[in-house]
């Protein structure tokens, strides 16, 4: 072998590629374990709604462990998403000192249910969190099964538009553990819209009710308190004075 240049060529490259992987191993070590290089700063990138200071500050410091290398991204991540408002958190690290957080918010569409200060984002997720009376007093009521939060604000949002038609807001959304619906618009008035039916689906049976509106319901010197719409070929409605007698 100390015959053929090239053979020791070959292992001379070799053998310095296998200490510069080791410096590099070691450095690597180095960096991770050095205990100086700490994080200094956590920048937050967007403003926070609803999320507050002293609940950052209470969950934060037990997350950041290690040097600006080894700290878990993941655990400060986790941490931050425990938080009420929180929907998702990005974490990057910025050289040589900071973390920059990004808080996505939940941003409340509706409440969800009453007393259990749950709320709904605009991903039909539920979540619980604190809000104030009046803040909460300008959202829909929605509520349903367990996992029907996405298909109860779909249907919230369609009538919206449906009842705009006739100068009416929905103010409340409800569907019964049997999966019939029933609405409450911000006039007071009660429509029982049922269950789907086949031959006359909630929508259709909806459309007819709306069409007529105008003339039959919103003329009428008293306005009915509940509309029965579970009838494949018509409606019915009650007023305060027929609903004492039944």
């Amino acid at each position: 072998m100390w015959n053929k240049p090239h053979l020791l060529n070959a292992l001379s490259d070799l053998l310095m590629l296998v200490a510069g992987a080791a410096l590099l191993a070691a450095g690597a070590v180095w960096l991770v374990r050095v205990p100086s290089l700490p994080v200094q700063q956590v920048v937050f990138a967007e403003p926070l709604a609803h999320t507050r200071r002293a609940e950052i500050e209470q969950v934060l410091p037990p997350a950041i462990r290690g040097n600006f290398f080894s700290l878990n991204l993941e655990a400060v991540r986790g941490a931050l998403e425990k938080l009420p408002w929180v929907r998702k958190v990005e974490v990057r690290r910025v050289w040589p000192a900071k973390l920059e957080v990004r808080i996505e918010e939940h941003k409340p569409v509706a409440r969800w249910g009453l007393g259990r200060n749950e709320l709904v984002n605009g991903y039909g997720e539920v979540f619980a969190a604190l809000l104030g009376e009046e803040e909460a007093e300008r959202l829909p009521l929605i509520y349903g099964p367990q996992g029907t939060a996405p298909e109860v604000l779909k249907r919230y949002s369609e009538l919206v538009e449906t009842f705009a038609k006739v100068g009416e807001r929905p103010s409340q959304l409800l569907l019964s553990p049997r999966l019939a619906w029933q609405l409450r618009l911000e006039n007071g008035m009660v429509v029982d819209m049922g269950r789907e039916q086949p031959k006359a689906p909630v929508a259709a049976r909806l459309q007819r009710f709306v069409e007529v509106y105008p003339e039959m319901v919103a003329k009428r010197a008293v306005r009915p308190t509940v509309v029965d719409l579970r009838y494949p070929n018509g409606f019915a409605i009650r007023v305060a004075s027929e609903g004492k007698g039944k």
